[in-house]
């Protein structure tokens, strides 16, 4: 509350460059990297392209982080996709974008807090009918320290991604300390026929594009920092180097980390495996790793929590100060925190964990998520053309090129996925066409006010 006893409107502009890369760090960084290379090796066949997928994946995310930091540069209000749909394309658009990405946080909130629950329940060996109830608890704890003050949740999140940063860098130092595992020959092109040669060559490209697919999500979340834009010191320049810093970063560590892996394993087990960090801390640490594994993963999924809860409420700011949803929302508490955003967002986070649709729904959010790229791309593409000398403090490298790039990689990737899971697919599309009567009836009691 201010002295004059109401509550302030105004976000807090206290976070620096560290934060910003902590948010992105931790909004970005999960439990993929531990599981998911083992899936992207069988999928490619051979340890030769291992590393150049996860190059080619971190440059997607670091051209997407280009091409964003121009909108987040253009417009340093929190709420992130949501700001740049409704000023590209208007306020119906908008509201549609910003409806759909607080809706996906929310279902990415449950699921993450769900498998942290199940981590944490394996390895305090808990019976398993208390993981709901322990992901609810997650998330309660995680709210109710952002609700005391928002200084906490940025403390927690610097700590927080600190700590897997160094826990990762250790299990990578490591996997290269272990003797070398032997790696097969590869077969010489000229024992190949031309027909086997091929049917190689078209099932590299499936591979390829399976294992490219596992990537990009695996990248996903490197654009925490633009939805809190108002509370970061000098946003314009401190969130294009957060973001575009952090897709390096990670880049960088995500390939270190598969040749690491490679190192460590034989091929043929990497891709066999489901658990790749797993089984390569047990060779390290005999009767520990396992139990190692699992706490960077606990720490990992908390972080995640910890950080969407943070971006997530900002949508609802956003939208209640436009008018689009209750003007409560813009409420700010004493340490800075929009205490009803965040209440329901955890709240809603919270309902879905006990729902029992929970899997079907994540199948859903990634739709949703591709579709954010798609259609904030296509602003950065509206906007240099309706608005060319509005002040842009941060302009994309590259651009159109590198814009049209990335664009098109997210509009063959949502393609894809909506050719592999057409419920999904429809699920999301009429998600979308739901917030059109929400939309109309926010609007006319806007006008009616």
């Amino acid at each position: 509350m201010t002295a004059s006893g109401t509550a302030s409107r105004s976000l807090r502009r206290i976070f620096g460059v560290g934060f910003t890369i902590a948010l992105a760090f931790g909004n970005t960084v999960g439990v993929g990297i531990l599981r998911l290379p083992g899936t992207v090796a069988a999928a490619l066949g051979g340890p030769a392209l291992v590393a150049p997928i996860w190059i080619l994946g971190g440059l997607y995310a670091t051209l997407g982080a280009i091409s964003v930091s121009e909108l987040a540069a253009m417009s340093p209000t929190a709420g992130g996709f949501y700001v740049y749909a409704r000023r590209a394309f208007g306020r119906g658009f908008g509201f549609a974008i910003g409806w759909n990405d607080w809706i996906q946080n929310c279902i990415t909130i449950a699921y993450v807090a769900l498998t942290g629950a199940e981590f944490l329940t394996d390895l305090t060996h808990a019976p398993v009918i208390w993981r709901p109830v322990s992901a609810v608890a997650i998330i309660a704890l995680f709210a109710g320290l952002q609700w005391i003050g928002i200084r906490i949740g940025g403390l927690l999140q610097n700590s927080i991604s600190a700590a897997v940063g160094v826990l990762l860098i250790a299990l990578t130092v490591a996997c290269f300390v272990i003797h070398p595992a032997i790696q097969p020959r590869p077969v010489a092109a000229g024992a190949l026929s031309s027909g086997h040669a091929l049917a190689l060559s078209v099932g590299l490209v499936a591979g390829v594009t399976t294992a490219l697919r596992s990537v990009i999500v695996t990248y996903d979340g490197w654009y925490g920092a633009i939805y809190m834009a108002e509370e970061t010191l000098d946003a314009p320049r401190t969130i294009p180097r957060a973001m575009i810093g952090c897709a390096v970063l990670v880049t960088a560590l995500y390939t270190l980390i598969n040749l690491g892996f490679l190192h460590a394993l034989p091929f043929a087990e990497l891709a066999r495996s489901t658990q790749p960090a797993a089984d390569i801390a047990g060779l390290i640490i005999p009767g520990g790793g396992a139990q190692f594994v699992t706490i960077v993963s606990i720490l990992t999924l908390l972080g995640l929590v910890n950080a969407i809860l943070l971006v997530a409420p900002r949508i609802l700011y956003a939208a209640g100060r436009d008018g689009l949803f209750t003007d409560r929302a813009t409420e700010i508490g004493a340490a800075g925190t929009p205490r009803l955003a965040l209440s329901l967002t955890a709240l809603c986070a919270c309902a879905l964990v006990m729902s029992g649709t929970l899997q079907q729904l994540v199948a859903v959010a990634a739709v949703i998520f591709v579709l954010n790229y798609v259609s904030t791309y296509v602003a950065l593409f509206v906007l240099r053309f309706k608005e060319p000398e509005a002040r842009r403090p941060f302009r994309a490298w590259g651009y159109p090129v590198s814009t049209g790039v990335v664009l098109a990689g997210s509009v063959i990737f949502l393609g894809l996925t909506i050719a592999e899971d057409h419920r999904s697919a429809l699920y999301a599309a009429l998600l979308m066409v739901a917030s059109a009567p929400v939309y109309a009836w926010l609007s006319r009691r806007k006008a009616q006010a």
